[in-house]
């Protein structure tokens, strides 16, 4: 029989839990003592620099004469376990790790790239430290003691009530805090609405790949719906061969491609959601980045009550806050919430508070447009250097072989490379031979996803061509880099085009 101990110790200030045998007995009890300490220094449960408690308070605690508890610190000291430091106590001595892993073994994550140019994130490091904290002080010190509290699934009525001004006053979103609900970010969001409301979801072809994983994994089946320079072909909804429950968009910058979604084809979508009863998911990943003009609005303006608004600070801020919202049609609010409060309950709470005061003070605002002005400077820089080596460039036209598609706008361009280049494979391992590490557009079509495990592959209105007839493309996402790092990024990047 054993016995847990948690050593409560007070002003030493640490706790620790042993299980030690019950039973009568100072040299067994001594001898239990050490095998507990020696299995927690073996198991990594007393990790080296630990402190351990006084002799007299882990006597006190367990029970065992402070004698004997002095005799197994001894011991393990001997042993090379513990380490007895004069007037620090007593603490877990240093001893070697395992190996290290090689490459190639499994293990530990993968090597980072000295350049990085591949597309999905902002630069972090222009997080507004000073700013957030801040917040942070004037959001906590004006907060009830509710707010440390289990919370609404819906979201602080603080943070719900500051992004329903923003949105409408910055994207055209009619909102009001009743209609949004707070998540850890976009995949959350797309996953709630799936269990929700869809259980077949016709989703952009080239997309993300790990979105269209996202809905597989929440029960929805993924039919591809293709792009092209307008966006999205949503006649191809009304034609397919399976009925679709929603249809997920990026209708401000289509991603990867960068193309805006067409006036003409905003309105079929919302004329198809009238008609059928349908859900648009409208994906507004980098909204607020448009160089050449005032961003579009959302596409939830045109149709609120059958248009689903999705939104994050992943690409404003940064992704670890893991802060995104919904703005939902009022008939979902309750059924979404339901199946939130069943997921994580609800969305931290102090992250939240500090995100609303960003907002109300226009902190956020701030932030945006500083964005905005950055990353605007870094496409510039790229389309220059493109210009420098290859003639006019590519917005003309003219020049050398390589064109950039889409609109001035987000933290990625779609690099296109014509039939006769190297393929992309063979670019993106040229790059990484320069330590570069780049997007490219053949992983991101419907027909190179892993099949889906439990089913045929995944038919529907947008069944496509073969992957021989696809057009091929780098994508790159200069949002990622650091400033300082962003100009060798791109040395790597032009030479990787050039050189065989």
């Amino acid at each position: 029989m054993h016995e847990s101990w948690p050593t409560s110790t007070g002003a030493a200030g640490v706790d620790l839990h042993l299980d030690l045998p019950t039973g009568p007995g100072q040299g067994g009890r001594r001898a239990a003592l050490e095998r507990a300490l020696r299995d927690a220094v073996r198991d990594g449960r007393l990790a080296p620099g630990a402190r351990l408690p006084s002799t007299r308070r882990l006597a006190a605690d367990t029970g065992v004469a402070r004698g004997t508890v002095k005799a197994a610190y001894d011991q393990l000291v001997a042993e090379g376990y513990l380490d007895a430091r004069q007037g620090s106590g007593t603490v877990v001595a240093d001893r070697p790790g395992p190996p290290a892993a090689h490459p190639g073994d499994g293990g530990g994550p993968a090597p980072v790239p000295r350049h990085d140019l591949r597309p999905g994130s902002p630069d972090v490091t222009s997080f507004p430290t000073a700013a957030w904290m801040r917040a942070t002080r004037r959001a906590l010190g004006a907060a009830p003691s509710a707010a440390y509290d289990y919370g609404d699934p819906r979201g602080r009525i603080e943070l719900r009530t500051a992004l329903a001004e923003y949105l409408g006053r910055t994207r055209g979103v009619v909102a009001e805090p009743g209609r949004i609900i707070v998540t850890s970010g976009y995949v959350q969001a797309l996953a709630l609405l799936v269990r929700v409301t869809a259980r077949t979801v016709a989703m952009e072809d080239p997309g993300l790949p790990f979105h269209r994983e996202v809905v597989r994994r929440a029960g929805g089946r993924v039919v591809p719906l293709p792009t092209d320079e307008r966006g999205a072909r949503t006649h191809r909804l009304a034609t397919g061969a399976a009925a679709v429950d929603a249809v997920v968009v990026t209708p401000a910058h289509q991603y990867p491609t960068g193309v805006t979604l067409h006036p003409s084809r905003r309105h079929a979508l919302t004329a198809w959601a009238l008609e059928t009863g349908g859900l648009v998911v409208e994906d507004d990943y980098d909204g607020e980045f448009r160089y050449d003009r005032q961003p579009v609005g959302a596409l939830q303006g045109t149709a609120p009550d059958h248009v689903v608004y999705v939104g994050t600070a992943s690409k404003t801020l940064g992704p670890a806050l893991r802060l995104g919202w919904m703005v939902l049609p009022p008939r979902l609010v309750a059924p979404v919430a339901e199946e939130k409060l069943h997921s994580d309950f609800h969305t931290g709470a102090l992250g939240q508070l500090t995100l609303a005061e960003l907002i109300r003070d226009h902190g956020y605002d701030r932030q945006v447009r500083a964005g905005r002005l950055r990353y605007r400077r870094r496409r510039d820089l790229l389309v220059a250097r493109l210009r420098g080596a290859y003639g006019t460039g590519p917005e003309g036209g003219e020049g050398g072989p390589y064109g950039l598609d889409g609109i001035a706008a987000g933290l990625h361009a779609l690099l296109t490379l014509p039939p006769g280049e190297p393929a992309e494979a063979q670019i993106r391992r040229r790059a990484a031979r320069l330590g570069l590490a780049v997007g490219t557009l053949g992983d991101h079509w419907h027909e190179n996803d892993r099949p889906h495990k439990g089913g045929p592959p995944e038919q529907g209105p947008a069944h496509t061509s073969a992957a021989a007839d696809r057009p091929q493309g780098l994508i790159i996402g200069y949002g990622t880099p650091g400033e300082g790092a962003y100009p060798a990024a791109l040395d790597a990047l032009m030479a990787a085009l050039t050189r065989p």
